[in-house]
């Protein structure tokens, strides 16, 4: 009896140890204080976009590791969980096609390589040049369509593979003010994409009807994957931008400018005391 209340005592003890860490384990608001990982540079001295590129590497390296109020709202960030996609595509010479995505998966940005970073002195904007080697997308489809004069109708797996990804981005951004500090708010993201090769599978196309019609069907896409990837552009556009968008918003919520740019304006001194 003795050895089952201490036990018990330990036990207790140990799940009070884990309630007190989790209650002080909660995530912050924003940052206060700079992190270890993360250098800041100057936008008016020489120098500064090598500066910021590398900044921004330590933020992606970082990302990987594991920001715990990033993981808290949007999970790892390697693979990465996303929401459902609703697409349509209406284009009479590729594709006419609706498809919903759910169970989203997508893998390879830990692997980012960002080769570029500047950012505006007019508007505080930014330019990036980044380089995924890898990029994969898995879920769940429904579709009905055509892509490339076949008609397609389905639901299974699919995935989408794209190599040798150059990305080139466009991020509008609003500066504000909070608790002394300077804050981005991302408005918009845009991406161009250039890459190497896009291979792609969709497990029971035709609803099952005929495995060799599906396995031919799936090698032509392969085989002509640059008009195939003009029929899902949009979607894979559409699901990079939304992906660096909600990051980096979440990111730049959370960590102030000031810790990116050392001399970044004030909202006042930006806009001027009316903005």
């Amino acid at each position: 009896m003795s050895s089952t209340r201490h036990n018990s005592n330990s036990i207790g003890l140990f799940c009070g140890l884990l309630a007190m860490f989790a209650c002080n384990a909660v995530a912050v608001e924003y940052y206060t204080e700079k992190p270890s990982f993360l250098p800041s540079c100057r936008i008016y001295e020489p120098g500064f976009t090598k500066c910021s590129t590398n900044t921004i590497q330590k933020l992606v390296d970082q990302l990987q590791v594991g920001i715990p109020e990033i993981i808290e709202k949007y999970g790892p960030w390697d693979p990465m969980h996303i929401r459902d996609i609703i697409f349509k595509q209406d284009n009479v010479e590729v594709a006419t096609i609706r498809a919903n995505l759910t169970e989203v998966v997508v893998t390879g940005f830990s692997q980012i390589k960002i080769k570029e970073s500047r950012v505006s002195k007019k508007d505080f904007s930014w330019q990036t040049k980044i380089f995924l080697p890898k990029m994969r997308l898995d879920a769940k489809y429904k579709m009905e369509g055509r892509i490339l004069l076949i008609p397609l109708s389905g639901a299974g797996n699919i995935f989408i593979e794209i190599e040798n990804v150059d990305i080139l981005m466009y991020t509008k951004t609003q500066l504000y003010e909070k608790g002394g500090f300077t804050f981005d708010n991302v408005t918009d993201v845009q991406v161009r994409l250039n890459m190497s090769r896009v291979r792609t599978q969709l497990d029971n196309l035709f609803n099952g009807r005929s495995k060799e019609v599906e396995r031919s069907t799936n090698q032509f896409f392969n085989d002509n994957w640059r008009d195939f990837y003009e029929a899902l552009k949009p979607l894979i556009v559409d699901t990079v931008e939304n992906i660096l968008k909600d990051i980096m918003g979440a990111v730049f919520h959370l960590i102030p400018a000031n810790f990116f740019v050392e001399d970044i304006p004030t909202p006042q001194q930006l806009y001027g005391k009316t903005a």
